[in-house]
């Protein structure tokens, strides 16, 4: 390339202004021409829900039946292994599936795709984490209404190993609980589908995200606000909006991480996907460490709808992510750049999906990678298997978990 002459004060200002938003935009400007050179993402099937069952006895009968396992979603990390939880069926309120089935089947397995053990939850189970500090398993069931929470302690004795809990009141936002985090010590769910059974959203008294303390001797769970669905929060994109403070309109919790310190952006930071609404808010932790809200929340505004979010800790890492249309957990290599951040795109999960879903315009889940400083994302170049996420984790060399 040849060098350019800068000979003109007008040609020097543009230079200035395209250097400036290059300075600006920092690693999400590498992040943006690295992505133009697309890396070999092989995706390989390890777990089919087809080959593993549960017995379980139908609504209205007493009888027990067997089925395969169906629809896993959310996925996490404990200990040397992985665990998924298969819905089967089960309605967002905890309707019966088709053939009368109740419960969601959490398995145990490891990064090969060998099951260890599993264990069934009444309801449907669509988030699931771990609890690395209590070595314990949450899982909450029933995102819409008639939600309640589990714990799952693998190293009990069996038949001491699950137990369920209610929550100490009704939710204040009229809907369901969903993903879980574990924030500084805190337990923070997303409070989501909001005015299911009340006025619809958004409401400025709905919670977005509980905090929730558990009492063992009443399995009974406490709920407390941290944020709420019509908070104030700076624009975090890029651009002539950036830092303007803007008021929060969700109406889809769903998702919710905590940043790994490595991320490009937003590092340590706790973050909740707003799926429909095509946004993720941060929050970030007081100097004591402690939660607030306010001026500490930024809102990123996404090109697609996502569900989980997974951020590339090293080159040789792996995603392991659940394909809930397939019935199956799928495993994607690399390289990956450290710093990237992969997300599972739902278009059809957007507010303005058409209700026939996919539709022109509104393709099937892909597996996508975000610019956090732009909010833009791009489709991830795949070879192997299909693959639709849903749920995603990132697993990284050094961890317990025996990767290859």
């Amino acid at each position: 390339m040849r060098p350019v002459r800068l000979s003109t004060p007008k040609v020097v200002a543009a230079a200035s202004a395209v250097l400036a938003s290059m300075a600006l935009a920092g690693p999400a400007f590498a992040a943006t021409t690295s992505a133009q050179v697309k890396p070999a993402f092989h995706v390989q099937q390890i777990l089919n829900g087809m080959t593993l069952r549960h017995t379980f006895v139908p609504s209205g009968t007493s009888k027990p039946q067997t089925e395969p396992l169906a629809s896993p979603d959310d996925i996490t990390v404990l200990g040397r292994h992985l665990f998924t939880a298969f819905q089967n069926g089960v309605g967002p309120q905890g309707e019966p599936s088709t053939d009368g089935n109740t419960d969601s089947t959490v398995v145990e397995f490891t990064a090969s795709g060998h099951v260890i053990r599993q264990w069934d939850l009444h309801g449907k189970c669509d988030g699931i984490t771990a609890d690395p500090g209590r070595g314990v398993l949450i899982a909450t069931v029933n995102e819409d209404a008639n939600s309640s929470i589990y714990t799952i302690t693998p190293g009990a004795k069996a038949g001491h190993q699950v137990r369920h809990y209610h929550y100490n009141e009704a939710l204040p936002h009229f809907g369901g609980t969903d993903a879980i985090s574990i924030y500084h010590g805190q337990v923070l769910v997303s409070a989501s589908a909001p005015g299911t059974t009340g006025t619809a959203a958004p409401q400025p008294t709905y919670p977005a995200v509980y905090s929730v303390v558990f009492h063992p001797a009443t399995h009974i769970a406490s709920v407390k606000a941290v944020f709420y669905d019509e908070a104030k929060a700076r624009v975090a994109n890029v651009g002539s909006s950036l830092g303007k403070v803007v008021r929060l309109a969700l109406t889809d919790p769903d998702s919710n991480e905590v940043v790994p310190a490595s991320g490009p952006r937003f590092a340590g930071d706790f973050m909740l996907t707003s799926q429909g609404d095509k946004e993720q808010i941060f929050l970030q932790p007081s100097p004591s460490g402690g939660l607030r809200a306010g001026h500490r929340l930024q809102v990123l505004q996404l090109s697609q709808s996502v569900d989980d979010t997974a951020w590339a800790r090293s080159w040789s890492g792996r995603i392991f992510g659940a394909d809930t249309s397939g019935d199956t957990i799928d495993v994607v290599t690399g390289p990956f750049r450290p710093g990237s951040v992969f997300v599972a795109v739902t278009p059809c999960d957007a507010d303005n999906a058409p209700a026939t879903c996919p539709a022109a315009g509104f393709p099937a889940n892909y597996l996508g990678l975000l610019d956090p400083w732009t909010g833009h994302i791009s489709r991830v170049s795949l070879s192997g298997a299909a693959f639709e996420p849903q749920g995603m984790v990132f697993v990284a060399p050094g961890w317990n978990v025996a990767i290859g």
